[in-house]
């Protein structure tokens, strides 16, 4: 959405930041009284600033309906709002590869569906999982090629060529909460799961995880590959940690972060800086930081 957008309503004063050290802390305010009480994720939307002078709250959004996830579009289009799913929609993800400008939404009603920003109506459903779908997230490398995690325990890989599915993988004998692609690797995906544990998957035979790492006690809310090297990986867990792992190590795992004081259920790692990471939690803080495995050389 273009910046004009967020300063034409007028912005509700934004919580105090704290910085310690290279670590960034926002407290979330709590809403005004949900539509739903009993549904997680209702909270505060912030749009952060990244200059010379560090970090800064550009504009804050306090939502009153549950919000689950979000992403960006590099294009300065008029807000759409689609309502096809017929229950929660709890991923999005926009295309990565070039030459496509397409959005892929997963929700609780077991659909994935196919969105462009253009077209005022999905371009196409696909059906397949037999649960909620928590992770819709498109191949960086392979056009077309989007994967999805599901409560049903399987990982799947579709095309939006044939709109139907390529790769069934029973990945867990656990609901799989998040997924991600590898950045180096276009065969490589991995998972995290109810069960504790995270698994890589090498498309090109899937009868078995080429890996798999464990060290958490809760379920894995969320993981990530680095964008800087290939064999990194993060992970967040209800178990209030967040664990930084290298699969190609005999000692996988590479520090553990506990600055949370409930569930982490968020995580991402920059594009811009090989060593900066921000997570969230439900303490309704964000916190942006450098772990010590990133800043140390390989």
């Amino acid at each position: 959405c273009p910046k004009s957008q967020f300063l034409q309503s007028a912005p509700t004063p934004p919580p105090p930041v704290t910085h310690i050290g290279a670590r960034y802390t926002w407290p979330c305010r709590k809403p005004a009284k949900p539509e739903w009480p009993l549904l997680p994720g209702c909270g505060t939307l912030l749009i952060l600033d990244h200059n010379e002078s560090g970090l800064r709250i550009f504009r804050s959004f306090d939502w009153t309906d549950a919000l689950f996830d979000v992403t960006w579009s590099e294009n300065n289009e008029h807000v759409l709002v689609y309502k096809e799913h017929t229950q929660e929609v709890y991923s999005v993800d926009w295309s990565q590869t070039r030459g496509e400008q397409l959005v892929v939404s997963g929700s609780w009603d077991q659909t994935v569906k196919l969105w462009d920003p253009t077209v005022g109506r999905s371009l196409c459903t696909f059906k397949g999982h037999e649960s909620i779908i928590y992770s819709t997230i498109w191949s960086p490398h392979i056009p077309g090629c989007f994967a999805s995690a599901s409560g049903d325990q399987t990982l799947r890989i579709w095309d939006v060529k044939t709109t139907g599915v390529r790769i069934v993988v029973p990945a867990h004998q656990a609901e799989i909460l998040s997924c991600d692609w590898c950045k180096y690797n276009e065969n490589l995906l991995v998972t995290g799961a109810v069960d504790c544990s995270l698994r890589g998957w090498d498309l090109r035979n899937v009868r078995q995880p080429v890996f798999e790492l464990l060290g958490h006690t809760y379920a894995i809310r969320r993981v990530k590959f680095s964008p800087f090297y290939a064999s990194v990986l993060a992970s967040c867990s209800y178990d209030f940690t967040v664990r930084f792992w290298n699969f190609s190590k005999p000692n996988p795992l590479l520090e553990t972060v506990e600055h949370h004081t409930e569930f982490t259920c968020g995580l991402d790692l920059s594009l811009q800086s090989p060593t900066q990471v921000a997570d969230c939690a439900w303490d309704e803080t964000i916190k942006i930081y450098d772990p010590v495995c990133l800043t140390m050389p390989a």
